[in-house]
């Protein structure tokens, strides 16, 4: 077997090629390192091709998928407050780059096309857990990208037939998860405060939930996904769970402040994982305690992270506010 992941030196995506290196797989990698690290393959010791491409522009990267079984689309800008100051940068990489993997799949004739999309596509959900057939509500131009990536996914599934499929991620964390300038993710957040001894900045009170999914666990449903012969179909993949972000402050240990609730963030994401537990056979198996302990034996990874503070984030997320804002 022969398979690509775009993205592939990013934190889902350098865990995916190990897991496809162990299962005896020729892998390829595009990625253009604007998030992704090449020491997340360094480890590899070369048995990957590396291939630096900008996906939103069509142009040699696209001989890549030539004898290519399976293709893994992972390459994406994520986070909130970047997207709303750039939503251009975010639909070149999240739309146009999707477009360009679709027709170069076509072109190849791939056997699979397994495409990441987001559980941000549900917005601010009226049902938990939340199923596939939840109404779609982006809250913010990331969301959106990566709804119309999905989108255009779909529609090669039923035009063309391509044999691709989509996974709604929820709250992916785990051990070479992003260190960028960003402000982002609660864990990397954590992590170097942590680091630093510094209070967690809890955001509201604390008690809202998260479906935190540990990155291993995504790694079985991306293959799972891609061995299965479902096309046009989406999934969620989440922990079957949810924890509080005050659990998670616990299971970290150490000190809190607390910071102003967000407009645009839900009180709670929790994934309806019955479908995909029913058509594919996967389930998710890492606790959050394991998945805490297992980031934590790895923390030095954040060594070099910032550091945020109440009033550096509150300076970052001032578009947020902005934006997103009940009285805009």
């Amino acid at each position: 077997m022969r398979s690509l992941v775009t993205g592939g030196a990013g934190f889902i995506g350098s865990h995916l090629v190990d897991a496809l290196l162990a299962s005896g797989h020729e892998v390829v990698v595009l990625d253009n390192f604007s998030t992704g690290r090449p020491e997340n393959l360094s480890h590899l010791g070369g048995k990957v091709e590396v291939v630096e491409s900008d996906l939103a522009v069509p142009g040699d990267w696209m001989r890549q998928l030539k004898n290519i079984d399976w293709v893994f689309h992972l390459a994406a800008l994520a986070d909130i407050v970047p997207s709303i100051q750039n939503p251009d940068a975010y639909f070149r990489a999240n739309v146009d780059g999707t477009f360009n993997i679709l027709q170069a799949c076509k072109a190849a004739g791939i056997r699979r096309l397994v495409y990441t999309a987001s559980s941000s596509c549900y917005g601010i959900p009226d049902q938990y857990p939340t199923p596939e057939t939840a109404e779609i509500r982006p809250q913010y131009p990331y969301a959106l990208t990566k709804r119309l990536g999905e989108e255009l996914v779909m529609h090669w599934a039923q035009v063309y037939k391509l044999p691709a499929m989509s996974l709604r991620f929820f709250n992916v964390y785990g051990t070479r998860s992003r260190t960028s300038g960003t402000y982002g993710a609660v864990f990397g957040v954590f992590l170097a405060q942590k680091l630093a001894r510094q209070a967690f900045t809890v955001v509201g009170d604390g008690t809202q939930t998260r479906d935190f999914t540990y990155v291993r666990d995504v790694v079985g449903a991306l293959i799972a996904a891609a061995g299965s012969d479902r096309i046009g179909d989406c999934y969620n993949v989440g922990s079957g769970t949810t924890v509080s972000v005050n659990r998670l402050v616990e299971l970290l240990g150490g000190e809190k402040v607390n910071i102003p609730k967000r407009p645009g963030e839900p009180d709670c994401t929790f994934a309806d994982i019955g479908r995909i537990k029913r058509d594919l056979g996967w389930s998710p198996k890492i606790t959050i305690e394991e998945g805490v302990a297992e980031v934590l034996k790895n923390i030095d990874y954040w060594r070099n992270a910032p550091v945020w503070t109440p009033t550096s984030i509150a300076a970052a997320t001032r578009d947020w506010f902005k934006y997103l804002g009940a009285d805009v």
